[in-house]
């Protein structure tokens, strides 16, 4: 089998053609034509749908249960702040600096070589299937979600994400509603008992101290935020309607549906969810992909943030190198001692689930 050290090379120079390869979300034509180059390089073949590279292992079996391995290549847009050039893929002080490195080409390109070294491999209890996915920053109709009904059915996932080596166990799910709250319109002058901006408050003060009941141990509460607000449309005129967006973060008690259902029987205002089709999603702590990763020094925790698993139905597991703290900031940047530490975790992970007992 390869070595680390050739591994970790491997990576990093294939990160540094992602992040030279512009790649946002939606326009991920580019960054996927390179990755399918470079499964052809190593004499494996793969598939495209969309945006979306995918791969079987050579061994692959349809009676055995098989195991997604996931990042995806898309990227947000550089904000303003940045001061280097998001495209240059620079060393420095151990960081790679690029558009991408830390969320989540780290985790793919660690993921990528970890996949290839075990490609050949065979007597192993699971399949695996690599997807590189698209559109995973929008949560798009062309990502992950839209490639699913072409793969083997799906037992199991790992997620590359950067989440700093740990095993995250449980994310949120996200519902975001556009509500609406009604008045009367008038002129300003006149008296109006039925002021849509003035009921607002009401409603703004229903939400904030809004209590979802279920608290789930890996998430904890589920969190509504109202994130925008808007009506009027000149100084004299008092608008029919206020509109509001809100933001639901949902824990792994309740599926998107019961949130659905639950706020728009008892919101003091209109509400229409946007989409419910982005769960919450859990792995049970038991589960032996865990088992690897915590036998390996990580711990699990519960993680706010949405990913690819949004997409998916089955047990799922987000691990990565990086931080997520560091994604969309400016001048993201990876440590090459996070992504050599990521591919050696990959590894022994996949020999701990994979392989009979001893044979690792």
């Amino acid at each position: 089998m390869t070595t680390p050290d050739i591994l970790s090379e491997e990576a990093i120079a294939l990160l540094q053609q992602l992040i030279s390869t512009p790649s946002f979300s939606g326009e991920e034509k580019e960054t996927a034509l390179l990755l399918e180059r470079w499964l052809a390089t190593k004499n494996i073949p793969s598939q495209r749908h969309l945006n979306n590279v995918f791969a079987l292992n050579a061994d692959f079996d349809p009676a055995k249960p098989t195991l997604l391995l996931n990042s995806h290549h898309d990227t947000v847009r550089p904000n303003q702040a940045y001061t280097r050039d998001p495209f240059q893929a620079s060393l420095e002080d151990g960081k790679l600096y690029g558009l991408g490195s830390n969320d989540a080409g780290g985790c793919l390109a660690a993921l990528l070589v970890t996949f290839a070294q075990w490609y050949p491999r065979t007597g192993l209890s699971h399949n695996l299937v690599l997807v590189a996915s698209a559109e995973e920053e929008t949560s798009g109709p062309g990502g992950l979600g839209s490639v699913l009904p072409l793969l083997p059915p799906i037992d199991v996932a790992l997620v590359g994400e950067p989440t700093g080596l740990h095993l995250a166990v449980a994310e949120k799910g996200l519902v975001v509603f556009d509500a609406v709250v009604r008045g009367t319109p008038s002129h300003a002058a006149h008296p109006n008992p039925n002021n849509a901006i003035y009921k607002a408050i009401e409603v703004l003060e229903w939400f904030r101290d809004y209590h979802f009941p279920k608290t789930s141990a890996h998430l904890g509460e589920v969190k509504l935020t109202v994130t925008q607000i808007a009506a009027g449309t000149q100084h004299n005129v008092v608008p029919s309607e206020v509109h509001l967006v809100v933001d639901v973060r949902v824990n792994d008690c309740y599926s998107n549906q019961e949130i659905a259902d639950l706020l728009c029987r008892e919101a003091p205002c209109s509400l229409q969810p946007r989409s419910l089709r982005l769960n919450s999603s859990n792995i049970d702590p038991a589960h032996p992909l865990v088992r690897a990763g915590v036998a390996l020094g990580r711990e699990t925790y519960g993680s706010p943030t949405l990913s690819d698993q949004a997409a998916l139905s089955c047990p799922s597991l987000k691990m990565g190198p990086g931080e997520s703290s560091r994604s969309h900031s400016a001048d993201e940047f990876i440590y090459l001692r996070e992504i050599r530490e990521g591919i050696r975790l990959y590894g022994s992970m996949l020999e701990r689930f994979l392989l009979p007992a001893g044979e690792g």
